[in-house]
């Protein structure tokens, strides 16, 4: 789907880089979402949703852990050996 590949190009070619001594991951990933003009919003089961246009809410959480992750929504990861993030989306 075209809309992930604009939210994996937000996080993976940043406005800013992560810092994670600076600012958490959730806040970061929050700015980079924002930056690229999404619509970033408060999600009860998720750190944050995003709401495209087209009205179909995202919701994302995000982790420094991959073992965190699982099918409950979509994924940013931090991965702190390589300093590099990653988006998995829902299967």
């Amino acid at each position: 789907m075209q809309i992930y590949k604009v939210i994996e190009e937000a996080i993976t070619k940043p406005p800013i880089p992560h810092e994670p001594y600076k600012q958490s991951l959730k806040a970061w990933a929050m700015y980079c979402l924002r930056d690229k003009g999404f619509k970033v919003i408060y999600a009860q089961n998720a750190d944050f949703a995003i709401e495209p246009k087209n009205g179909n809410k995202l919701y994302f959480k995000v982790t420094n852990n991959p073992e965190d992750v699982d099918n409950s929504c979509n994924w940013i990861v931090w991965d702190s050996v390589n300093k590099s993030v990653s988006l998995i989306p829902l299967p």
